[in-house]
Parts: C-alpha cells; sequence; structure tokens
C-alpha cells in the first residue's frame, strides 16, 4: 500500500449546514447527488450523510466498534489493486468490513478498519484519476 491518503470523507447530519459552514470558510465544491466535493490541496474532502457513509463502510452508525464520522480514502491504479490493498492490510491485522466490489459510481472498491477502528476505503475510481505522486484532482463533475 503506497503511503497515499487520496480523500476525507466527513459524515454529515446535515448537508446543506455542512456545505454552508465550509463556503463561509472561503472553500468551493461541486454538490453532486447529495454529496459535496471540495479540493483540498492535493486530496479531496468529501461531505457526505453520516449514516449513508456508515453504511458504505459496512459499519453501525452508533455503539462500541461502530463508525467514528470520518471515512479515510486510498485510491490505487487500478481493480486488482484494489484487493491487494484489503489482503494486505487484512494480513497486518485490519477488518474488512466491505469486500472490494463494484460501486454506484462505476469504480471498484472495499473498506478496512485499522486496529483502532478507522475506516478506510480502497478504491479504483476512473473519474477520479491519481497523477504521478497520487494527489488526485477532483473533476468537473458537472453540477454546481
Amino acid at each position: 500500500m503506497e503511503q497515499r491518503l487520496s480523500l476525507i470523507s466527513l459524515g454529515v447530519t446535515d448537508l446543506a449546514r455542512a456545505r454552508d459552514f465550509y463556503a463561509a470558510l472561503g472553500w468551493t465544491g461541486q454538490e453532486v447527488q447529495e454529496t459535496v466535493f471540495l479540493q483540498a490541496g492535493g486530496i479531496g474532502v468529501v461531505l457526505w450523510s453520516r449514516d449513508k457513509l456508515a453504511a458504505d463502510c459496512g459499519l453501525p452508525d452508533a455503539g462500541p466498534g461502530g463508525f467514528g464520522g470520518i471515512a479515510l480514502a486510498h485510491n490505487v491504479r487500478s481493480r486488482p489493486e484494489v484487493e491487494e490493498v484489503l489482503a494486505a492490510a487484512a494480513a497486518a491485522g485490519a477488518r474488512v468490513t466491505r469486500p472490494a466490489a463494484e460501486t454506484f459510481y462505476g469504480g471498484y472498491a472495499g473498506v478496512f478498519c485499522d486496529p483502532d477502528g478507522h475506516a478506510w476505503e480502497v478504491a479504483h475510481n476512473p473519474g477520479f484519476p491519481l497523477a504521478a505522486d497520487g494527489s488526485i484532482t477532483i473533476p468537473d463533475l458537472g453540477q454546481a
């Protein structure tokens, strides 16, 4: 697994409030399908419904071992690399909470939790290509 962070997804209880908060800070982004994408240097910050993000991570939204409200993403260059990284994480002691599978956005992804329960999505997303240095740029998603 390359040492890289691609996206930080924040599970929010009120998307409009969260979007307005970041806009008041001067951050600009794109809202698509009840999700806000913000460029933050060479990574992206994503605002998404907390319950949907928890479900996407394969975790309950409350209680011990439940979702902590944040998901980190490690984007990779190919579908086979998703499987390789998930296997390496499991071998290192991670708990795979969502095995690799096709995604609603046309990619391929799975999720693991580190020993402290932090959720990491490992994703191949052809719509968010990686630069040579591993950074991503949020593309124009066609809606504002």
